[in-house]
C-alpha cells in the first residue's frame, strides 16, 4: 500500500506521547502533551493524527484497561484512580480516524518493543517493568504479549514489609502491594520527600530494592522470563539496578539459576522510547490485519 503512515500513542498517566512515522519507521512528526481530563487531552491527539494522515494506529495506555475480547467496553479504562478517566472509552475516541487500531497497556507495548528491537532482541521471553507514578509490568511469552482474563496487573502483587519499615502502604486498593510500597508516590509518602530529593540517602534505595526484588522474584518463579527490563522515573536512580540484582539473588536463595544477574536485570535498550516504539509496533500489527 502506498503512503503508509503509522501512528503511535503512548498514553501515560502524566503525559501523552504521539508519533507519526513513514513505512520505514522514520519519525515524521511528534507531539507530547500533559494528561489532563479526556475532554482536554484527546481532541488535540486526534487532530495530530488527522494532520499526519495516518493509516493505522497503535495505542499503549496506562490502565487498567478492558482488553476482554467481545466486551462491550473493550478498549476502555477501568478502575483507574486517574481523575476523569475511569470508564473512559479510549479506543472508541479514535474511531473517527477510520483506520485500524490495536490497543494494549503501555507496559505490554514496551515489553513487545524491547523484545523486538531492544534489550531482549532475539529472545522469545522477557518482562518490562516500569517504576514511576505506579508500578506496571508487561510480559512477552513464547514471542507473544501475555494476556488472559485481562492484561497482567503485576504491580499489585503482595510484598512482605521489611522488619524496619512501619509504612502502611500507599495503594488505595491493597495497601502493601509492590506499587503501594515502592512506586514514586509511596517513596514520597514514606519519606516526606520526592525520590529525586533523596538520591544520596542509601537507606531509601536499599528499602526500594528490597520491595522491587520481592516482586521480581515472584515474577521469576511464575513466568521465568529470560530477561527483566526495568524502566520508569524511579529507575533514574541508577544505583538501584545493582541493589535490585543483589537483593534478588539473596531472595531467590539459590532456588533458581538466573545466570549473571547483570545480564538478567537490565535497563531498557530503547531508553525513553520503549513505550512509544511499542505503540508503533502495534500500528504495524493493525496495518497487517487490514
Amino acid at each position: 500500500m502506498n503512503n503508509v503512515r503509522y501512528g503511535g500513542l503512548e498514553a501515560g498517566g502524566t503525559k501523552m506521547i504521539c508519533v507519526a512515522t513513514d513505512e520505514e519507521g522514520v519519525w515524521l512528526d511528534q507531539l507530547t502533551i500533559p494528561t489532563l481530563t479526556p475532554e482536554e487531552t484527546v481532541p488535540p491527539i486526534v487532530a495530530f493524527f488527522k494532520k499526519n494522515g495516518i493509516t493505522s494506529l497503535g495505542i499503549g495506555s496506562f490502565g487498567p484497561l478492558d482488553l476482554k475480547e467481545g466486551s462491550d467496553t473493550y478498549g476502555s479504562l477501568a478502575s483507574t484512580p486517574k481523575k476523569g478517566w475511569k470508564g473512559y472509552p479510549l479506543l472508541d475516541a479514535f474511531n473517527e480516524l477510520n483506520v485500524p487500531i490495536e490497543i494494549t497497556t503501555d507496559v505490554n507495548g514496551a515489553a513487545l518493543a524491547e523484545a523486538t528491537k531492544g534489550a531482549a532482541k532475539g529472545l522469545d521471553s522477557c518482562m518490562y517493568i516500569t517504576v514511576g507514578t505506579g508500578i506496571g509490568a508487561g510480559a512477552v511469552v513464547n514471542g507473544n504479549v501475555l494476556e488472559g482474563l485481562s492484561h497482567p496487573e503485576m504491580g499489585h502483587v503482595p510484598v512482605k514489609p521489611h522488619k524496619d519499615d512501619s509504612f502502611q502502604g500507599h495503594c488505595p486498593y491493597h495497601g502493601t502491594c509492590a506499587e503501594g510500597m515502592a512506586a514514586g508516590p509511596a517513596i514520597e509518602a514514606r519519606w516526606g520527600k520526592a525520590g529525586i530529593e533523596l538520591a544520596e540517602d542509601d537507606k531509601v534505595w536499599q528499602l526500594e530494592a528490597y520491595y522491587l526484588a520481592q516482586a521480581i522474584a515472584a515474577y521469576t518463579y511464575v513466568l521465568s522470563p529470560k530477561k527483566v527490563i526495568i524502566g520508569g522515573g524511579v529507575m533514574k536512580q541508577k544505583q538501584l539496578y545493582a541493589l535490585i540484582r543483589e537483593e534478588l539473588v539473596q531472595q531467590l536463595n539459590g532456588y533458581m539459576d538466573i545466570g549473571n544477574p547483570d545480564d538478567y536485570i537490565v535497563a531498557p535498550g530503547l531508553h525513553e522510547h520503549a513505550g512509544i516504539e511499542g505503540a508503533l509496533l502495534l500500528a504495524r500489527q493493525a496495518e497487517r490485519k487490514r
